[in-house]
């Protein structure tokens, strides 16, 4: 992930890694990204598999769930087991155990003092989660948080909000695209972006330019790789 770590960085890309990452690495099915906008509102920015970013979105919509009280709090939530929470939070528990989640663990990102989003971790068994992996996830959300700086120790928090709208802007020309995709080639999300990232990894290409591209019409994608579930 520091190998991602180059002075223009794909944000969106690099997040997306962090999720494929943990789902290596870690005892767990599933990741998310959510970070927090210049108005401090929580947006999806990555996701594992299509579920989970159907899931982080209905939180939001919600307003409830473990994620967001990470966030609030600054704290690490971790919940075993979703069917003992259902009183604390309904619609969460009830959608994330159809998506065929058991298991949540939530971890901050912090910058400094200030909380700018949350990793989270979703496992399809309920059960205690791993006391070493869960440093190990700390420190990639770490990592992630490091990340958003161009200049670790010398970015003031007003660049910061800036790259992170920036990025959040990306994000919403990325689903737009994946969307076109999808419905063009008669694919699923999870294909259509996997193909959009794998073309622009091969053509050197930022994944929101890339994406911006196809969108208004001016690069077709005409030899796009789609790999079969």
């Amino acid at each position: 992930m520091s190998n991602s770590l180059v002075a223009d960085f794909d944000l969106i890309d690099f997040l997306r890694l962090l999720t494929d990452r943990c789902v290596g690495m870690l005892d767990v099915s599933a990741a998310g990204v959510l970070l927090a906008n210049r108005d401090g509102e929580l947006r999806v920015m990555a996701a594992s598999d299509e579920r989970v970013r159907l899931l982080e979105l209905f939180q939001l919509q919600n307003d409830e769930g473990p994620c967001l009280q990470c966030f609030h709090h600054g704290t690490a939530v971790a919940v075993p087991d979703l069917s003992t929470v259902a009183h604390r939070w309904p619609r969460f528990v009830a959608e994330a155990r159809r998506s065929g989640f058991e298991a949540v663990q939530a971890l901050p990102m912090r910058l400094r003092d200030e909380v700018v989003g949350a990793l989270n971790l979703f496992r399809a068994r309920p059960g205690p989660f791993d006391p070493v992996g869960t440093p190990v996830a700390q420190a990639l959300a770490d990592v992630a948080t490091i990340s958003l700086l161009q200049q670790r120790s010398t970015v003031r928090s007003s660049v910061l909000n800036e790259q992170l709208q920036t990025a959040l802007n990306s994000r919403v020309l990325i689903e737009q695209a994946k969307g076109k995709l999808a419905e063009r080639h008669d694919i699923d999300m999870e294909q259509a972006f996997t193909a959009l990232r794998g073309y622009a990894r091969s053509h050197n290409r930022r994944l929101s330019d890339l994406a911006r591209a196809f969108i208004d019409g001016t690069e077709p994608l005409t030899d796009l790789v789609f790999r079969t579930h």
